[in-house]
């Protein structure tokens, strides 16, 4: 399929039955997303739950994902880790299993200068076969990949796109004005998803829509429609959830709240542990604000 990176693309949880992974409720969930019109799909990323996933694990979720959607929209699957050379392995077996482009965190722990950022990106694209998304996220991996950096990355062949998930709206507006127009950004920040639209984002990679994903469709819908009144009035129905779901670790409490709604279980693995009570409340509450379920059911 032609890769268009546009529009709501839920970064998926990953289901558990006990140790194992639960493949009937990740195949139901995907359904399920693609029944709400999702544009695309990223499987193993940071909300899937990745570092706590064996080889064959990775291997059988994105599988999975590229079954159940048939090609409808692209599935873009997690291959990033802080070795580029296990990365550059990882993208080669996602490209296999089907993915149609892969998402790249910065190397985390290391922390690479920008340069060797650039040069871990250059790698990637040049000998792993897949398109490559960068994913920008200092809050996890204690290494920003700065808009300059970012416009370098935009002119490597190969490197299609960024997820920009560093907490504010500013990198969004440089990367925008000096990036290539065929360079797609898209926000990591739910919360920043709107205001991220407004300064020419393509779209949001999102937790929320995992739980709401006929919401988060419909808020890009109106933007993109030209309906902006209707976009922030959708808006601000979902922002108690947005902030709901990152009082804990995510996915800790996109999973409850998936267990609230039926979805699956919300097991995590160590060192993660479920939710608390009180943000089991405040996740019932935000559902209720947003629609997705009568106040007080539990």
């Amino acid at each position: 399929m032609t890769l268009d990176l546009r529009g709501v693309f839920t970064a998926l949880i990953t289901p558990f039955d006990g140790d194992r992974v639960d493949e009937g409720a990740l195949r139901r969930l995907v359904a399920s997303q693609m029944d709400a019109g999702v544009h695309g799909l990223v499987a193993c990323g940071t909300t899937g739950e990745t570092p706590t996933l064996s080889a064959d694990e990775v291997a059988q979720v994105i599988r999975v994902v590229v079954e159940v959607v048939r090609g409808r929209v692209p599935v873009v699957a997690g291959t990033g880790t802080n070795c580029t050379r296990t990365t550059i392995e990882r993208t080669k077996i996602a490209r296999e299993l089907g993915a149609d482009a892969a998402l790249v965190v910065a190397p985390y722990y290391n922390r690479p200068q920008q340069s060797g950022i650039v040069a871990h990106f250059q790698a990637v694209a040049r000998e792993g076969g897949l398109p490559v998304v960068a994913y920008n996220v200092p809050g996890r991996t204690g290494v920003n990949i700065t808009p300059d950096t970012i416009v370098t990355l935009s002119r490597v062949p190969g490197v299609v796109g960024v997820k920009e998930a560093s907490g504010a709206t500013d990198p969004v507006r440089e990367i925008v004005r000096r990036a290539p127009p065929s360079f797609a950004v898209l926000s990591g920040d739910d919360g920043l998803a709107l205001a991220s639209f407004a300064l020419g984002a393509r779209g949001v990679i999102s937790v929320a829509s995992n739980v709401a994903p006929r919401q988060m469709v419909a808020l890009w819908e109106a933007w993109s429609g030209g309906r902006p009144e209707e976009a922030a009035r959708i808006d601000r129905g979902l922002a108690p959830l947005y902030k709901a779901l990152f009082v804990e670790p995510n996915p800790v409490p996109c999973k409850a709240a998936a267990e609230v709604l039926g979805l699956c279980r919300d097991t995590v693995r160590l060192p993660l542990v479920p939710a608390s009570e009180a943000t089991r409340q405040a996740l019932r509450d935000a559902l209720a604000t947003a629609g997705l379920l009568t106040s007080g059911a539990s």
